[in-house]
């Protein structure tokens, strides 16, 4: 399951150009069958995902990938309150016995040099402490770059979410390896 926000719900993209879709595809294509629900769900902040957790992440989840925060930065909100209810999801599925990807995200840099500080260091600190895998930045190698973004300039186009599958996939497949380790396959 992939809990996050327009970025993965695929905001301005056909559901099969999503996120979610596009790494289905790419761990078929190297032979791992997996189901992968799409819980994104656009403008959606870090506060927004814990308070639909316990009904958008189903019992029989076996992991999650958490991709939020990008619009707690473009709404400047307070980098603790963006921590704290990352620190609570991140909690709830550990309590749950879900393997969780923590894709980290960055805050627009005419934000301040003082919350960009403060924002960007979230996710580092949440990964050193819980066993999650970790991705640093979501959108790696896509934000800012014209060829890869919508015309919004913040979201994906299909170039882009396929830049960010081909990225991330890696870690996915550590995910993976993670949650048949703990089911004993």
């Amino acid at each position: 399951m992939v809990l996050g926000d327009s970025l993965s719900a695929g905001y301005g993209l056909p559901a099969n150009e999503a996120f979610p879709a596009k790494l289905a595809n790419a761990l078929a294509a190297k032979g791992v069958a997996v189901a992968i629900t799409n819980a994104g769900v656009s403008g959606d902040t870090v506060s927004d995902g814990l308070s639909r957790l316990d009904w958008s992440v189903p019992g029989d989840t076996e992991a999650v990938i958490v991709e939020l925060g990008a619009n707690d930065a473009l709404r400047g909100i307070d980098p603790a309150l963006t921590k704290s209810a990352l620190d609570k999801i991140l909690n709830k599925l550990a309590d749950r016995r879900i393997v969780v990807l923590l894709a980290g995200m960055r805050a627009p840099r005419n934000m301040g040099p003082a919350y960009v500080k403060a924002f960007d260091a979230i996710f580092p600190a949440l990964a050193s402490t819980y066993p999650v895998v970790f991705y640093p930045f979501f959108l790696d190698g896509v934000a800012t770059d014209p060829k890869l973004n919508q015309g919004d300039g913040l979201h994906p186009n299909a170039a882009g979410v396929d830049a960010i599958v081909s990225r991330i996939l890696p870690r996915v497949e550590e995910l993976i390896t993670r949650v048949r380790k703990a089911r004993g396959s």
